[in-house]
């Protein structure tokens, strides 16, 4: 199955979670992505660069941790939505409305819905959001 990755996932690779199930879990994700990719919502790469960016401003990482991340981030085969997102416009409004998140949030559920793929995430309320829309998050039972 296919998966979209969000950013919480990506950088718990690089940043410990505090729990230990969802440590394993990041490591399950990243597996996965090593081998066969992922797809990404078109804002992702500005969403992860944002963080970064905070966490170093914050003295939490490095320039040269995030340089070395996102060398290793560049080597998996995560792919960048190819619709543009003025096409998708409103149903991710619609999403965003429907399950109170932001519009960035919903445009990790659009893509998800769209490809018919499992959603890896640790935000809380995007996931509740995907299962409410019947989308499998990853680290779910079946």
């Amino acid at each position: 199955m296919k998966t979209i990755l969000d950013c919480s996932m990506a950088l718990a690779w690089l940043i410990a979670r505090p729990d230990r199930d969802q440590t394993a879990l990041a490591e399950q994700v990243f597996t996965k992505v090593a081998a066969y990719g992922a797809e990404v919502p078109a804002a992702w790469y500005s969403e992860l660069a944002n963080t970064l960016l905070a966490l170093e401003r914050a003295r939490r990482l490095t320039q040269q941790e995030v340089t070395s991340y996102l060398a290793d981030v560049a080597l998996l085969g995560i792919r960048q939505d190819e619709e543009p997102c003025a096409t998708r416009q409103a149903q991710v409004l619609d999403l965003a409305r429907m399950h109170r998140l932001s519009v960035y949030q919903s445009a990790y559920l659009e893509l998800a819905m769209r490809r018919a793929a499992v959603l890896a995430t640790f935000d809380s309320p995007l996931a509740g959001a995907a299962r409410a829309a019947g989308v499998r998050v990853f680290g779910d039972r079946l």
